[in-house]
């Protein structure tokens, strides 16, 4: 496989020094550097498949948590960086098996993998990533292997509770929010865990970026789940619809179905219906929601998620990691893609 250019599109950090910048810039391009020989393989296809969405681009959002988050400690050193790349590659590999599950076509502005290679060899490159990022793990020692593994466990009880519907009994928000902190939550709390951990921070230390990881990674999502009904293709690298087309019901959706409005009833006609066939119904299920006051109450809902995790670093020192996580957990709310 012959490397390309760096292509991480890093969340903006306002509040981060040129000397801080500086050092997670080079950081991420030794991440960078270790996906690209630990994905590539003998096998000429099985190398282009594996590399296919890293090549593609993304936020490295979670490497780049992992490396802020040692800098709180003793800064970034190669157990660091081996952790960001095996957190990375997770994430890489449920991306692929998400993208099975929701039929999409899109992912970070390049062809899914399984619309590139089909749904069978999609599901095996993600397996076959997962496998990568274990092996790489392995590496950083036993706690970090337990760690990987309680992470994948939730991981993937979150995705198959968010492919069913709440049960009953179940308040449908409160679940929801559950299901977030596995799904999404418990990975990127992980990453900045690991970028703790392996900078040397004391127990109480990793337990505050833990916790800030997981608020963040909610927040994260939720700003995802937004982003899936405002924004259109070109500025998302997803296709927009996604979650209404496969009938997943995330907060703005839930919130609009709460609603007794009678002006609302079409919509809420609409978000029960199925939607996978149709694409007119859907693009008016699109439209009516992303005119619909559920939007702003799940915006409120994202930025007060974003407000937990910046409260959890309160008892952290005032440095400039410490400015660039609280800068980090706005930019997550603000993005548009």
């Amino acid at each position: 496989m012959t490397p390309g250019p760096l292509k991480p599109a890093v969340l903006a950090l306002p509040f981060t020094s040129e000397a801080l910048a500086g050092r997670l810039q080079e950081g991420l391009a030794e991440v960078d550097a270790l996906l690209r020989r630990e994905v590539d393989h003998d096998d000429p296809f099985i190398a282009e498949a594996n590399s296919h969405l890293i090549e593609a681009g993304g936020k490295r959002f979670r490497p780049l948590l992992t490396l802020l988050a040692a800098e709180v400690g003793s800064g970034i050193n190669p157990d660091v960086v081996a952790a960001a790349a095996g957190v990375e590659l997770t994430h890489v590999a449920s991306l692929c098996h998400d993208d099975v599950m929701d039929e999409a076509t899109v992912r970070r502005g390049a062809p899914s993998a399984n619309a590139k290679y089909g749904n069978s060899t999609a599901i095996l490159v993600g397996d076959m990533l997962f496998g990568t990022a274990s092996s790489i793990i392995a590496d950083l020692g036993a706690e970090a292997v337990k760690i990987q593994a309680e992470t994948f466990v939730r991981l993937c009880s979150g995705q198959i509770r968010d492919d069913r519907p709440t049960p009953a009994g179940e308040d449908p928000v409160d679940y929801y929010l559950r299901i977030l902190a596995d799904k999404t939550g418990v990975l990127i709390a992980t990453a900045a865990r690991y970028g703790a951990m392996f900078a040397g921070c004391d127990a109480p230390t990793v337990e505050i970026l833990r916790e800030f990881g997981e608020r963040l990674g909610m927040a994260f999502q939720l700003a995802d789940d937004l982003i899936d009904v405002a924004s259109d293709a070109e500025e998302s690298g997803k296709t927009p619809g996604t979650d209404l087309r496969e009938g997943k019901a995330t907060l703005p959706v839930l919130y609009a179905l709460a609603s007794t409005d009678p002006a609302d009833a079409t919509l809420r006609e609409l978000l029960r219906s199925d939607l996978r066939e149709d694409e007119t119904r859907l693009g008016q299920a699109l439209e009516l929601l992303r005119a619909n006051p559920a939007m702003d109450r799940a915006r409120e809902h994202t930025s007060a998620v974003a407000k937990q995790a910046q409260d959890a670093l309160a008892p952290l020192p005032d440095t400039d990691a410490k400015a660039a996580l609280l800068a980090l957990a706005t930019s997550v709310v603000t993005r548009v893609g």
